[in-house]
């Protein structure tokens, strides 16, 4: 079974309840602009189509076009959603698994905004790191793979892809784990630490893999029984709108699930990632095999260890002079 506890991540929920609130607000905000996008854009369609004797069946493609406007929306976002929400949320889960003190209500957001900003002046810059970070993991991710795909196993075809599909889906949260070390060390070159903390997952993969692959399953069992319960009233409100858009139901049904899921069930399965992960590496070093290993099959992983130099680069100056200076 699993290594993390269920009932101690939940707890943390509560201690973050400030945060919850934010992510439930953002997320369902971004399911209703969804079903605005798709309604406007379904009844354009009906009455263009309406007008020219086509009986309203723009209907579907004019909410389809709603649909994927607010996805272009969203995906140019994706790094402001990054800094402002989740990276926060995951510095206070990090303070309440270290038991250390923080704020309650709205100062508990002030007080993690500004641990983001001091290790990331701008968005841009932890979404750089994200972006590298998950590279470095599809790398991992290939690694493990091949070295599955070439064992001596008679009829290992299945099996292989079975483990590609598990491989896959196990690095889901590991991007966040990685950042939420770096406020768990109170690190102050996060492109090392990450560099570092990327070694440390993929030396201890086995334990990592297992237990997110539960989380996986348990996440995502839950958000489609959320994806039922609301398909009914989803499709009864999107039924009121002119023309065949049934549908884009299904779709509005899934968007909101999907928000319910990223605002109240991923912070679960982060935090409890976050346990195994702390625990598995307490006391480890990056393994040396593994660090020239990465070195050489991954540019990303490359990169990340030259923007630590930089950034190492950058503070030794300052430091230096700060030597010369003594107060």
């Amino acid at each position: 079974m699993w290594d993390f506890k269920l009932s101690d991540a939940f707890g943390a929920m509560v201690r973050t309840a400030p945060f919850i609130i934010l992510r439930m607000l953002v997320y369902l905000g971004i399911s209703l602009l969804y079903i605005i996008a798709t309604g406007i854009g379904g009844a354009i369609g009906y009455g263009f189509t309406s007008f020219s004797g086509g009986q309203g069946g723009g209907a579907f493609y004019g909410g389809l076009f709603g649909f994927a406007g607010v996805s272009g929306l969203l995906y140019l976002g994706r790094e402001y959603i990054l800094y402002l929400v989740k990276a926060g949320h995951i510095a206070v889960l990090v303070l309440v698994h270290d038991g250390r003190e923080m704020p309650g209500g709205r100062g508990q957001i002030d007080y993690a905004s500004g641990m983001v900003k001091q290790k990331f002046a701008e968005a841009s810059l932890l979404f750089a790191l994200d972006q590298i970070i998950k590279g470095v993991l599809r790398t991992i991710t290939g690694i493990l793979n091949t070295v599955a795909t070439i064992l001596p196993i008679p009829g290992l075809n299945g099996l292989a892809r079975l483990i590609s599909a598990i491989l896959r889906m196990s690095v889901t949260y590991v991007d966040e784990i990685i950042l939420a070390h770096n406020f768990h060390v109170r690190s102050d070159n996060p492109w090392e630490t990450s560099r570092q903390a990327l070694v440390l997952y993929a030396q201890n993969y086995k334990v990592m893999i297992k237990n997110a692959a539960w989380l996986w399953l348990l996440m995502w069992a839950l958000t489609f029984v959320i994806f039922f319960v609301l398909l009914g009233p989803v499709v009864a409100l999107i039924a009121l709108f002119p023309g065949d858009i049934g549908f884009l139901s299904i779709a509005v049904a899934f968007i909101l699930a999907w928000s319910l899921k990223a605002a109240l069930l991923e912070p679960v399965a982060i935090y409890a990632l976050m346990q195994v992960y702390f625990a598995t590496i307490e006391g480890q070093v990056p393994d040396r095999e593994w660090e020239l290993r990465l070195e050489q099959a991954s540019d990303k992983f490359r990169q990340l260890r030259q923007r630590a130099e930089d950034a190492f680069s950058r503070s030794r100056p300052a430091a230096d002079r700060a030597g010369q200076n003594p107060p």
